[in-house]
């Protein structure tokens, strides 16, 4: 069967989009890794799908499969992506739109700049200071919930940060048992951070939105940085803003289409 698409890309972190609005998404896992594959496939870092909301109060349901197969609950570049999708392909008029995931509601946003700003609701922070032993090396540990799980922790300079090495451990640590998105934050002043993500099912992307909001709320309840917070990815950079507590998390930043294309299956 052909399927059409959308490629997108939110600062780098890249997606293949279906609207299954009208048809049922039916893609295995096989399936989905083989259309992620960067040789034999179309190639993205996740595969995203616009359903038709199962909650009263959203507008739309949001699913979104990591590059292996996998359902995961949040991608927080995605939900960017996501709303200027159903925009374009005029499946909604509201530059507001309620969206209904596996972790949650999210409030994505068109803003005037072109950007998309996200409400991804407040934290869920488990532990700020917590050790663990990866390979005989103590490593100190934020672990908390956007929605998603992540691992924060600060490093001097991201750039020799063990992120393809230890990254990959770090995901499958016995810790976690649904596995885990590993951060590693370099702080530059107290707005500012660089930040690179082995992201649970995908590796090493560009950019991560849920990841960008992990690490500025840690550093903030660490009491290293001060809202609003400029995320420097490789592949763009972010601005995170939380006023604390049960607040929401906000995350603005940009989204593109890239280009459309037709699959087969």
């Amino acid at each position: 069967m052909k399927l059409a698409f959308t490629k997108m890309e939110g600062a780098g972190n890249d997606f293949v989009v279906f609207d299954a609005t009208a048809s049922a998404f039916a893609l295995t896992a096989k399936q989905i890794r083989q259309l992620a594959d960067r040789h034999f496939g179309v190639g993205c870092d996740q595969v995203l799908v616009v359903e038709k909301a199962m909650r009263a109060d959203a507008d739309f349901r949001y699913r979104i499969f990591n590059a292996d197969g996998g359902e995961v609950e949040q991608c927080g570049n995605g939900a960017r992506c996501f709303v200027k999708f159903v925009h374009a392909k005029g499946l909604t008029a509201r530059r507001e739109i309620r969206v209904e995931t596996l972790g949650g509601l999210i409030v994505p946003r068109l803003e005037d700049d072109g950007e998309v700003s996200v409400d991804m609701g407040p934290p869920s922070v488990e532990n700020l200071t917590e050790e663990l032993q990866v390979e005989g090396r103590t490593v100190l540990l934020a672990v908390l919930s956007m929605g998603n799980p992540h691992a924060v922790q600060v490093v001097a300079d991201v750039d020799t940060a063990p992120v393809l090495v230890q990254g990959p451990r770090l995901e499958r640590h016995s810790r976690f048992p649904n596995r885990v998105n590993a951060g590693y934050l370099q702080v530059r002043d107290r707005h500012r951070i660089a930040l690179r993500v082995w992201e649970r099912g995908a590796g090493e992307t560009l950019a991560c939105g849920t990841g960008a909001c992990a690490a500025a709320v840690a550093g903030i309840l660490r009491g290293l940085l001060d809202s609003p917070v400029a995320v420097q990815a490789r592949g763009g950079t972010l601005t995170v803003s939380w006023a604390g507590g049960d607040n929401p998390v906000w995350m603005k930043g940009p989204a593109r289409a890239v280009f459309e294309g037709e699959v087969e299956i």
